[in-house]
C-alpha cells in the first residue's frame, strides 16, 4: 500500500511539472495543433470552435474576409465529408504577451478532387489569444504557398 501511493504521488508530482512548464508558446502550438486535426476530421462546426466568437480569417481560397462563427463555419462548409487534410510543416512563433502569441508558417492542404488527393502548399499567420484561461485563434490568415523554381 505504501509503494502504491508513492507511486501515485511521484505520479501527481511529474504531471503537475508538466503543467507548469507549459507557457505561452506550448499552448498556442497546441490550438493550432487542435485546428489542424480539426480540420482533418472534415467537421465545419469542430473547425469553428478553434476561433473565438470575433475571429478574423482570410481563407486561402476565399475571395472575402469571414467574421465571426457563422461566416467561419460557412467558409469550412465545403470541408465536411469531403476527406481533405492538413498537416502543419514549419512554424515560427513570437509571444507577444502571456496571452498573445503569433505563429506564422507553412501547412500543406491535401484537397480530394475527383477522388484523387491534389497537394495544396500554403502559408498561413495565426493569432492565437488567451481567454479566461482558453486559448483560440482570433486572427488567421492564409494564402497559396508560391514555390521556389
Amino acid at each position: 500500500m505504501v509503494r502504491f501511493v508513492q507511486v501515485v504521488l511521484l505520479a501527481a508530482m511529474l504531471t503537475s511539472a508538466a503543467v507548469a512548464l507549459a507557457g505561452p508558446v506550448e499552448d498556442a502550438n497546441t490550438a493550432i495543433d487542435r485546428w489542424s486535426a480539426a480540420y482533418t476530421s472534415n467537421d465545419p462546426d469542430a473547425i469553428a470552435t478553434n476561433y473565438w466568437p470575433d475571429a478574423i480569417l482570410l481563407g486561402t481560397v476565399s475571395p472575402v474576409i469571414s467574421v465571426g462563427t457563422e461566416a467561419i463555419q460557412k467558409y469550412f462548409s465545403a470541408v465536411k465529408g469531403s476527406g481533405n487534410k492538413n498537416s502543419i510543416q514549419e512554424r515560427h512563433t513570437m509571444v507577444l504577451d502571456e496571452n498573445a502569441v503569433l505563429v506564422t508558417g507553412f501547412y500543406e492542404f491535401t484537397r480530394m478532387t475527383n477522388g484523387q488527393p491534389s497537394p495544396s502548399p500554403s502559408r498561413f499567420t495565426m493569432l492565437i489569444t488567451k481567454r479566461d484561461g482558453a486559448w483560440r485563434i482570433v486572427h488567421h490568415h492564409s494564402s497559396p504557398h508560391v514555390l521556389p523554381k
